[in-house]
């Protein structure tokens, strides 16, 4: 590393030419070909996934089609008495240009589009490009147009995928308020503008590089829309916190008396080191997801490797490289007065925490149990998780695809918003006729099912029911029927004459949640079993890499518990502005992926200068002590700003998002200010010598790796 470190001091116009070079070629390769982010949940083997596969026979995916719900707002009033203002406003939005059709309502092919009641009724209108194709003003357009014709008698909403997406921000605000929060707390630790500019600057300029990266790999992988607002989320995080370490380290080493270069490369030479190491372990955790061999997590896993590998990349070249250009001015004034009227001085003394670390010395065994008390609690609710997909009832309230999604489900009841599709393959006639009859027998009073009709196919050799169920789409009650039908319903219909496929968007997102499930135990053990390994490489130890594996697991599952709570209980719904529902499927394997890699950057950081102090004075007690002394500071500033930076995106008006930036806020709240401030140094305390032992036949074959450069052991 001293060797790098060097090197980028000594070239450092080179390396900032190299790294503008870098971040312009990608992003002006990015913007000419243009992004293909897009969500694929369908699993190959499962029903879902076979009856997509039958219905889409000898086509292409197709576009996509929305809804324009109509609802006659006084009482005693019917949508028939509005057919001329309903026409004009479906006349209208058939000549829009990204519009191919309107399906009315008073077309007598789609009478079903009327509800019972006659007070609601819903039109059908068909776009020329899958969402993520259409442009933003196209899908505005529709909206506008729609709501042009709605008056005190008739209200107008709209729902689906398309208009949907109106409901992302067109700016990160989540972005924003992160970067701004992250300044007041660089700024007030550092008393240095340039000191706070530097983490930040080098955290933005990483997170564009990988941003471009990230989207020209869309071009070859499939990785999810919502992996941009994701990766911002991550690269900000350990971004910031990567170069906050490094530039603490140099700022000591200043006031320590050492010139500019020398404090550069011994500052990369050490937290360079520690970052590294940390910042492997996230992608290491990350990439734990491949063995899943889900397509969906595939692409998303490695685009949040590439962020986090880029910011690492970038935090031990580029910013010792802009270190030196600063010179002295990342030290606050005040520091360069003292600096040159006193002379040199150790900064990394800190009385407070000095006091604390003794007290957690003298009471281990109550704090550890009062700290386990407080996750313990906090974990609860995980018992309850529902996994599932959100549907658009998660909408804010306010919203016009939640409120589509309510009248729908008023009109036409809450399955209609997620209907189930039985396909089955026609080889005769008779296949037919007896799909048809199996779909007459489930509609007289089969449980969870209050409709069955029959629905167009692309193949002539392609049959297909539409089945309604009683229960919305994210309801269990719903992933029940699809248990149900394919497990006893169906099986005794059809005699085994002709083989029946569930599927629809349900049941395809169901199968999806279920295949997490049945594979998170693997995942977790995997990226345990490789964390403990880095972890007994790095401080030789057998009782430290399964505490850090314990600790993790505590601050995942308090997390779950926490998202929960607000997200699927609605604790939340008035602050957030956002429905109750399931937890997304896939929220838990990137949670634990993502949080098992920022946990481990506290322990690493942590234990690292406990080890070194216990490699030279082997008292457990006096390198607890002294290792939560010294790293104290600099864990829970850099905590800080994680959890403002998590924080920031809750209210960014995206659920995944905001469910991601609550769940990974809360679990490095709870590490950095409850684990590693407590629990952590007092299972230490109360191990003893223990921590450090290492069977005499492991420490022969194992070979050496030191996190921090042995001749430097002050802290990061």
């Amino acid at each position: 590393m001293s060797t790098l470190a060097r090197w980028c001091v000594r070239h450092r116009f080179v390396v900032l030419v190299i790294w503008i070079v870098v971040f312009g070629g990608l992003t002006t390769l990015s913007i000419s070909l243009g992004a293909n982010y897009r969500d694929s949940f369908s699993l190959k083997g499962t029903e879902s996934t076979k009856a997509y596969e039958l219905l889409t026979r000898g086509t292409t995916e197709p576009p996509d089609k929305d809804s324009v719900v109509f609802h006659t707002r006084q009482p005693g009033d019917t949508i028939a008495a509005h057919s001329a203002e309903i026409q004009q406003a479906i006349n209208s939005l058939t000549r829009l240009p990204a519009v191919t059709g309107v399906d009315s309502p008073f077309n007598p092919a789609f009478a079903y589009q009327n509800s019972p009641t006659g007070t609601i009724a819903y039109a059908s209108v068909h776009f020329d490009q899958p969402p993520m194709k259409l442009d933003r003003n196209d899908i505005e357009a529709v909206v506008t147009t729609a709501k042009k014709f709605e008056s005190d008698a008739l209200q107008i909403e709209l729902g689906g995928r398309a208009i949907g997406m109106l409901n992302q921000p067109e700016t990160n605000v989540g972005e924003q308020i992160g970067i701004l929060a992250a300044a007041i707390i660089l700024l007030l630790a550092f008393g240095s503008f340039m000191a706070m500019l530097l983490p930040i600057g080098v955290a933005l300029f990483a997170l564009g590089t990988a941003g471009a990266l990230v989207g020209l790999m869309t071009h070859v992988l499939t990785i999810a829309t919502f992996a941009p607002q994701l990766g911002s989320l991550i690269g900000l995080g350990v971004g910031i916190d990567y170069a906050l370490f490094i530039v603490t380290r140099h700022r000591q080493g200043l006031l320590r008396g050492l010139d500019v270069d020398t404090a550069a490369t011994t500052a990369v030479n050490t937290s360079g080191r520690a970052v590294l190491f940390a910042g492997s372990t996230v992608c290491v955790a990350l990439l734990g997801m491949l063995v899943l061999r889900l397509s969906f997590l595939n692409g998303v896993a490695i685009a949040a490797s590439v962020t986090v590998l880029v910011t690492m990349v970038a935090a031990v070249t580029l910013l010792p490289a802009l270190l030196r250009m600063q010179g002295m001015r990342v030290l606050s004034r005040r520091q360069r007065r003292q600096l040159a009227e006193s002379g040199p001085r150790d900064d990394g003394h800190h009385p407070q925490w000095e006091r604390w670390s003794n007290f957690v010395a003298r009471r281990p065994v109550w704090l550890a149990v009062g700290a386990i008390a407080v996750v313990s609690a906090l974990i609860v609710p995980y018992f309850s998780l529902h996994l599932g997909i959100a549907d658009q009832g998660s909408d804010p309230p306010t919203s016009t695809t939640r409120k589509a999604y309510d009248l729908l489900s008023t009109g036409f009841g809450p399955g209609s918003n997620g209907p189930l599709q039985i396909v089955t393959e026609v080889s005769q006639p008779s296949d037919r006729a007896l799909l048809y009859e199996i779909g007459n027998t489930l509609a007289n009073g089969t449980p969870g099912i209050s409709a069955v009709a029959p629905c167009p196919t692309a193949s002539s050799d392609v049959a297909c029911l539409l089945v309604i169920p009683t229960t919305g789409p994210s309801s269990i009650e719903t992933s029940q029927l699809i248990t149900t039908l394919r497990t006893s319903v169906l099986p005794a219909l059809t005699g085994g004459k002709i083989t029946t496929y569930v599927g629809g968007a349900t049941a395809i997102f169901d199968d999806f949640a279920e295949t997490i499930k049945q594979k998170l135990p693997l995942f977790i053990g995997v990226i345990v079993l490789l964390g403990c390994l880095l972890l007994l490489l790095a401080f030789r130890s057998i009782v430290i890499p399964l505490t850090a594996a314990v600790m993790n697991l505590l601050a995942a599952g308090a997390s779950f518990g926490f998202v929960v709570a607000i997200f699927q209980w609605g604790w939340g719904e008035s602050l957030l502005n956002v429905g109750k529902g399931p937890v997304e499927s896939f929220l838990p394997v990137m949670m634990v992926a993502i949080l098992f890699g920022l946990s481990m950057d506290y322990q690493v950081f942590l234990v690292s200068r406990m080890h070194e102090e216990w490699v030279h004075t082997k008292d457990n007690r006096l390198a607890v002590v002294r290792g939560q002394t010294d790293t104290g500071r600099v864990i829970t500033a850099a905590g800080l700003i994680m959890i403002s930076v998590f924080f920031a995106f809750v209210f960014g008006g995206q659920r995944v998002i905001a469910e991601f930036g609550m769940g990974l806020g809360i679990a490095v709240l709870i590490d950095a200010f409850l684990l590693r401030t407590i629990l952590v140094p007092a299972l230490m305390h109360m191990f003893g010598n223990a921590n450090w032992w290492l069977p005499a036949s492991l420490d022969r074959v194992m070979p050496h790796l030191a996190v921090e450069a042995p001749e430097d052991l002050d802290v990061p």
